[in-house]
């Protein structure tokens, strides 16, 4: 009897919950969770995310100073952007970002009502002209996210999960709104890698109900693996 080695059980993990996510619709996701993770698992997970987060700050340090810098040398607005994101069973908390945009970002949607209107649609601009010019680099490379890992490493969130969302994006859960409050959401995910991740808002969602329902290390360290792909690719996440 052949025996399927660890890399491959991986890949064809990853491939199984990413393929055929276009099959999925209201009526066919289980709102049940269809596999228990374990307290090994949850102990184990906890311990990988605080084990890579610390590290990850040590080592960038530097970094974060030179980004923080650049911010305020290009307009003087602030370092950070705060994201009110719902977690673990509902709770709220702040996700940081550096700030990639004008300081009356907030504003100017409502001064464009096309640009809000395409915005409330997708809850993301393709063309996003309140993106400053450092934020596009540090969109198009990723460091925006950076400050993610101190959310990782504070138990909010983890380093794979569903994509953190805002209180206001819940509705479009609709009745799995309660299951995707059953994990922390990610740095990244199956969202993330997906080659569909810019088509329409709805199509996100079998993807986190997917991961919920198939999560486990090795899948984890397979997406890990493939948004490192994406990002030496560079295609925008």
């Amino acid at each position: 009897m052949e025996s399927i080695t660890s890399t491959e059980w991986r890949e064809e993990d990853l491939k199984s919950s990413t393929m055929g996510s276009s099959t999925f619709n209201g009526s066919t996701i289980s709102m049940d969770i269809t596999r228990n993770y374990s307290l090994l698992n949850h102990a184990s997970k906890r311990l990988f995310d605080i084990v890579l987060a610390t590290f990850a700050i040590v080592v960038l340090i530097p970094v974060f100073l030179v980004i923080a810098v650049c911010i305020i040398l290009e307009d003087g607005g602030d370092v950070f952007y705060f994201r009110e994101i719902i977690g673990l069973r509902g709770r709220r908390f702040f996700m940081l970002k550096f700030r990639t945009m004008l300081p009356n970002a907030d504003t100017y949607l409502e001064q464009h009502p096309e640009l809000k209107l395409e915005y409330e649609k997708n809850m993301k601009l393709q063309y996003d002209p309140r993106i400053t010019r450092l934020g596009r680099f540090l969109r198009k490379t990723y460091l925006d996210e950076l400050p993610q890992l101190f959310n990782v490493l504070l138990g909010q969130m983890s380093f794979v999960g569903p994509r953190a969302i805002h209180q206001s994006e819940l509705a479009f859960y609709g009745e799995y709104a309660e299951k995707r409050h059953t994990v922390k959401p990610g740095i990244t995910g199956l969202w993330q890698i997906s080659p569909d991740r810019f088509r329409c808002y709805e199509e996100r969602i079998p993807l986190d109900m997917q991961y919920i329902d198939k999560r486990s290390f090795f899948l984890d360290l397979a997406i890990l693996l493939k948004t490192l792909k994406v990002l030496i690719i560079s295609k925008g996440i």
